[in-house]
């Protein structure tokens, strides 16, 4: 018994340094495998273009003209060029194009009328977005 409760430490151990020496090995061949034109995201968030890849350094095109330089541990995530498209320029994936619905002539339109509270719709604790009247 006391052999099992000893062994489950090192067990829990020896699995976590296992997933961690895996994470960093797609880590680094991840950033071995950057070249120039693939859209990469950094740990910071910032979504960008590769324009050069150097020793130990990445070149990014964050804007139009705009090249800054990062550290290659700084590259969080390699994307597809889709993918890429589709975050920079807010296009949706094909597959996640939405459906156009069908209207029903008989439903009324929903107006979109923002809930707004003022002096009066306070007081009189009105339906069309006031609160009740505190006491």
């Amino acid at each position: 018994m006391n052999f099992i409760i000893l062994l489950l430490p090192v067990l829990a151990i020896v699995l976590m340094f296992r997933s961690q020496k895996k994470r960093q090995q797609q880590q680094q061949q991840m950033q071995t495998s950057l070249e120039a034109g693939a859209g990469v995201r950094t740990i910071g968030g910032l979504y960008a273009q590769v324009k050069a890849v150097n020793e130990e350094t990445v070149e990014l095109e964050i804007a139009p003209g705009v090249v800054t330089h990062f550290t290659k541990s700084a590259i969080a995530a390699v994307l597809d060029p889709q993918e890429y498209d589709a975050i920079i320029n807010g296009r949706p994936a094909d597959d996640e194009l939405p459906e156009p619905e069908a209207e029903d002539a008989d439903e009324a339109p929903v107006e979109d009328k923002p809930l707004t509270l003022t002096k009066d719709s306070a007081e009189k604790g009105d339906a069309e977005g006031g609160a009740p009247a505190s006491k």
